[in-house]
């Protein structure tokens, strides 16, 4: 019989809904039970292409010993983090101070009063490797709480304070300048790996916002440094097997240096925040192979990751059936040089196999590889390669696919729109931009109300319960902002100002500049959480305080501008120290620093030749942050458009930056080089 998770919109809990079990969900009902029944509360916290949590479902909430024993002793409640960041990052904050590390799955003893006292992360079923087996955790916290209630709430107390006490340093509430720009750019060449790129040793993530940082500084600044390490680091992850040679796309992270083998999760921000890469690396650099991969990785999140409600997924699993009913991870990708032979035939296996470094051995496990694409000398015929792909991508079609989780977050859809509406501009597909509008409308139908509040999450049309948390409106606000400037439509600037007019109401400390991930209004957990590190994600501090900057430059708002430059002040103090998990932070410094520029395009229409010859120009110009508005003259639809008329009757294009305007243009050659230096 199903458990209370079964009427939940998230995949990840309805994953458990099954189970003998009984969760509740995250509610203010689960702890008035374990306050009536006098028990402590098991948080379990995961999500849906999380390896481990499959794994520990499987060895002990599946098992019907271990069910009876957390019923009878335990208020068990699971959480899916992607859904409620907020409740996941307070207690991982509380399991990496305690234990000096954390991850999924996450596992959280509580009192009643949701005040945590014992944690860990996975739990074997049984002893091994000097971890306790699961039962004997809930066995040992039960008998604490039996035998020894005062230590056990003294403990969880004295947790409690010290979170609290636990402040940001602001550094002083201004932007930084050169000089910290310049250190943050020294401290990232001494961590980076010039052999193959990246920054680090294993497990390697991709680092796509400290790669922005990168190219907003060469472009600023004419650093040579900062775009090589942008270019190689971009080349080799994406000849690596972190990348999928056949269907696009970015695994979550490599478990090597090399980028060979993958964590062969595909998450949906890791793929809208690489598109976005690629596209600007081309953009800086004219790469082919850029371009390449910016469009693919496009491709691919419409193909496989959008909704029949026209959002994006929010992440397809690492596992799937290896053909023998067995979940393995990995089992869709990999490849033998005998199954390359058995789709291919024998002489087009044998150039499969070198051309994609498949090797007998293998890269991954049993024999099998992970397709990269080797550096080799000489010139392959493209005609064969396409052909090559093409057949190998339908064999893997035909393999049992891995699970998707098809929750729409606000969030993470906002940096796709972001992707998709850039790449569709500068690589004229139009169709990309229509993707990137038809998830702005869901958004705005579904996850706005009529107080432009965002909802976390949907799923199958179907809003969730959640509030949205910071990085929801600042990647939101991020989207519509350059979905404005790629479309004309001054209804994308406007509804940005909605959600931004929310981070100053409800999420900013008016004194300092300080900012919250979650709103004064919303639910009180045992700490209102507050981090500005970039880590997966851009955080909601540095996305929203891109967005202030951006729409600040389109608008001219001074609150708006004031609220970026006082975020940023926590990058003045982290950027030198830690660039690597401030990068989203470091490139909305190098915009604060640039201007932005402010570029308005004035034309008939923008279906006039004109027009659309300078709006391109100015959507490729690799000015940091620059913001766009394009029109007819006298055109409400964007404040950037007021007082400027046609020049001589041709489309004109305006640039300003602190408050000082060049001449206007006319010439494409012109407007380039105002955006460009």
């Amino acid at each position: 019989m199903p458990n209370r998770l079964a009427h939940e919109t998230s995949p990840y809990l309805l994953q458990h809904a099954d189970n003998p079990v009984d969760w509740w969900p995250w509610s203010a009902e689960a702890f008035e039970e374990a306050r009536k029944r006098n028990v402590p509360v098991l948080l379990s916290v995961g999500y849906s292409s999380c390896h481990w949590c499959h794994v520990m479902a499987h060895e002990s909430f599946e098992d019907q010993q271990t069910a009876e024993y957390l019923n009878a002793h335990f208020v068990s409640v699971k959480v899916d983090r992607e859904e409620r960041p907020d409740v996941d990052a307070v207690y991982m904050e509380a399991v990496q101070a305690a234990t000096g590390q954390g991850g999924w799955p996450m596992t959280v003893f509580l009192t009643p009063d949701a005040e945590p006292f014992y944690f860990g992360t996975y739990f074997p079923p049984a002893p091994r490797q000097g971890m306790p087996s699961f039962r004997q955790v809930l066995q040992g916290v039960h008998q604490a709480w039996e035998d020894r209630r005062d230590e056990v709430t003294e403990v969880a107390g004295k947790i409690v304070r010290d979170l609290a006490g636990r402040e940001i340093s602001y550094g002083d509430a201004q932007t930084p300048g050169e000089q910290e720009l310049a250190q943050a750019l020294l401290a990232l060449t001494r961590e980076y790996d010039p052999q193959r790129g990246g920054f680090g040793g294993a497990p390697k993530f991709p680092p796509s916002m400290v790669l922005e940082f990168l190219l907003r500084h060469h472009a600023r600044t004419g650093a040579e440094g900062a775009l090589q390490m942008a270019q190689d680091t971009c080349e080799r992850m994406a000849r690596g097997g972190i990348y999928d040679q056949l269907g696009g796309g970015f695994a979550r992270y490599s478990v090597d240096r090399d980028w060979i083998v993958p964590h062969f999760e595909k998450m949906l921000y890791d793929n809208a925040l690489l598109c976005r890469v690629y596209a600007h690396l081309w953009r800086a650099t004219g790469s082919e192979l850029a371009r390449r991969v910016a469009l693919e990785t496009a491709d691919f999140m419409v193909r496989e990751l959008r909704t029949a409600e026209g959002g994006f997924a929010s992440a397809l699993d690492a596992d799937s059936d290896d053909g023998t009913g067995k979940h393995v991870e990995g089992a869709y990708y990999v490849w033998t040089p005998e199954q390359l032979r058995e789709v291919l035939g024998e002489q087009d296996a044998e150039f499969a196999v070198q051309y994609f470094g498949v090797t007998e051995e293998g890269t991954f496990e049993h024999g099998q590889s992970v397709l990269q694409l080797p550096q080799q000398d000489g010139l392959f015929d493209a005609d064969k390669i396409a052909s090559i792909r093409e057949r190998l991508l339908a064999a893997r079609a035909g393999r049992p696919a891995p699970g998707r989780d098809d929750k729409v977050v606000a969030a993470w859809n906002g940096l796709a729109i972001a992707a998709l509406a850039e790449t569709g501009a500068y690589f004229d597909r139009p169709d990309l931009v229509e993707a990137a509008l038809a998830a702005a409308d869901l958004l705005v139908r579904l996850h706005l109300d009529e107080q432009a509040r965002l909802t976390r999450t949907s799923k199958d049309g179907h809003a969730g319960a959640n509030a949205g948390v910071l990085e929801d409106y600042g990647d939101v606000a991020e989207g519509f902002l350059a979905l404005a400037s790629v479309t004309g439509e001054g209804v994308w600037l406007e509804f940005a100002g909605f959600l931004l007019d929310h981070v100053l109401a409800r999420f900013t400390d008016e004194e300092s500049g300080a900012m919250f991930d979650t709103a004064a209004d919303a639910e009180r957990l045992i700490r209102r959480p507050q981090d500005p590190t970039d880590n997966a994600a851009p955080s909601g501090w540095s996305a929203a305080a891109g967005a202030l900057l951006s729409y600040a430059a389109h608008t001219g708002s001074e609150p708006h501008r004031t609220a970026a430059e006082k975020a940023l002040g926590v990058v003045k103090a982290l950027g030198p120290r830690v660039p690597r998990f401030i990068g989203w932070g470091l490139a909305a410094a190098e915009a604060a620093l640039d201007g932005p520029r402010e570029v308005a395009i004035v034309g008939p229409s923008l279906d006039h030749e004109g027009t659309r010859a300078l709006h391109r120009t100015a959507l490729l110009g690799t000015a940091p942050g620059a913001v766009v508005a394009v029109g007819a003259p006298g055109s409400e639809e964007f404040p950037l458009l007021a007082d400027r008329p046609l020049v001589g009757g041709e489309p004109a294009a305006y640039v300003c930056r602190n408050f000082t305007c060049d001449a206007p243009t006319t010439e494409v050659e012109r407007l380039r080089a105002a955006l460009t230096n």
